[in-house]
């Protein structure tokens, strides 16, 4: 059984919500992002989501865009990213990694290179952004051999054919953007959410967790409500590149951001 399937069957037996937190490697740079994986999960996230530095995120928002160009600006590199899950794993074997990007940097380094530093290193899921289940046939099987998930977006804008395909491509869990729009873009429109949600659950057995716009526990109670868990993003990035300026950042960074997980968590907890 699979990290992510073992942690999310662990979850729903206790009734706990998945608390995802994703992270930009690098930002601000390496050791920082290694030492927060740790504190996240002594502070309740389930799964940690690494996000590949790009210079094109065209999902994402200005605040994580600004991560990732702090990231590159260290000169970090998808290698340099697997070598960081490769460490995490020298002290942490249970929490589930899921590296989350985009295909360009995975073509350059080679599909089948990838995916064996990807096994070696101890990842568990991939979700590449731009990558749609037509052509995704390659890195999928490649992926499905060394037993790492492929995790696909399911968006409000998802057709029923399609939504169909990704979810008999997809293993680990769902992920369902909640909003037409960019990552740390506004989260206003519940009722739509719930159903897109229901609609969901008719077409697959797997865990299903919600992206974009949760910013706060207000959001991840009311998103929690209607899901399997939570991802939360952008809040973690800006509260980094908020602190990245201060006296002693690093050690800043580790006591305040995990603030964000620490209330998400209560508040997924009080459902």
């Amino acid at each position: 059984m699979s990290r992510i399937k073992q942690v999310a069957k662990q979850a729903s037996q206790q009734g706990r919500k998945l608390l995802i937190p994703y992270l930009v490697a690098g930002d601000p740079d390496l050791s920082t992002t290694l030492a927060l994986m740790h504190v996240l999960v002594d502070q309740g996230a389930d799964i940690i989501e690494l996000g590949i530095p790009f210079s094109d995120p065209s999902s994402d928002g200005p605040v994580i865009q600004r991560g990732v160009e702090r990231a590159l600006s260290k000169g970090v590199t998808l290698q340099n990213v697997l070598n960081l899950v490769a460490e995490f794993r020298q002290s942490n074997e249970n929490t589930p990694i899921v590296l989350m990007g985009y295909l360009n940097p995975i073509e350059i380094m080679g599909y089948a290179s990838f995916v064996e530093n990807a096994a070696s290193a101890g990842v568990d899921g991939v979700l590449v952004v731009d990558m749609p289940t037509t052509e995704s046939e390659q890195l999928h099987g490649l992926l499905q051999e060394r037993e790492i998930d492929t995790i696909y977006l399911v968006a409000p804008t998802t057709r029923d054919e399609r939504l169909e395909t990704i979810c008999s491509h997809t293993s680990g869990y769902l992920y369902y953007v909640s909003l037409k729009g960019v990552t740390g873009a506004a989260l206003t429109d519940y009722e739509s959410v719930a159903a897109n949600i229901a609609k969901l659950r008719e077409r697959s057995d797997l865990p299903i967790v919600i992206g974009f716009g949760i910013k706060d526990a207000d959001s991840a109670k009311a998103m929690g409500s209607l899901s399997d868990g939570v991802i939360i993003g952008s809040a973690l990035v800006e509260q980094i590149a908020k602190l990245s300026d201060q006296t002693n950042p690093n050690e800043t960074i580790l006591a305040q951001t995990t603030d964000v997980i620490k209330v998400a968590r209560e508040a997924l907890d009080s459902i």
